[in-house]
């Protein structure tokens, strides 16, 4: 196994730690969201690493191509479902974002099928950045930083949405009979 896919078995075994520290005495304990902050913040670092590594290094496999998503969603929907435990986020924000994911992963799954590779778009990037800071930002829980977080918050909303409907508007053909 290689470093790019080593990064990103270690983002998924991070998350439970992340869990257990973030929902420690109902989030109330300052030294464990800070501990879970921490974990957070060292997992998205091994997204942005192991992309660099596996396409610097030509180290893209197929194990990395399957996993390297599905650790990003796991990692932030892990995040976002504690948030709303911890009555920081609403569910519908939630409800959104992890529907989001379901209808590109069906997409890439009706692709795949048809031997089609979809790539992962800027508008997807740029998703994924910024729910990463706002995960962040809500779980320092600043009273300090609460207009900031909000809005962090409402544009990775929006850019869950306009990522969807690019990567629907370009993408549609899959679903037609014959795919592309």
């Amino acid at each position: 196994m290689n470093l790019p896919n080593k990064l990103t078995v270690l983002r998924v075994c991070l998350i439970p730690f992340f869990v257990a520290a973030l929902l420690f005495q109902g989030g109330e304990n300052q030294s464990m969201r800070i501990a879970a902050n921490v974990i957070f913040i060292i997992a998205s670092l091994t997204d942005l690493l192991d992309g660099k590594i596996a396409r610097k290094y030509n180290l893209v496999t197929n194990f990395g191509k399957f996993m390297d998503p599905l650790a990003d969603k796991l990692l932030v929907c892990s995040a976002l479902i504690c948030l709303i435990e911890l009555g920081q986020l609403p569910a519908w924000i939630v409800i959104i974002i992890i529907s989001r994911e379901f209808i590109i992963s069906g997409f890439r799954l009706v692709a795949a099928n048809n031997g089609i590779v979809i790539a992962a778009s800027y508008w997807g990037k740029f998703k994924t950045t910024f729910q990463m800071i706002a995960v962040v930002l809500l779980i320092f829980n600043f009273p300090a930083l609460a207009i900031v977080t909000t809005i962090m918050v409402w544009i990775a909303v929006a850019l869950t949405i306009i990522s969807l409907v690019d990567y629907v508007a370009k993408n549609s053909k899959v679903l037609t009979e014959g795919g592309m």
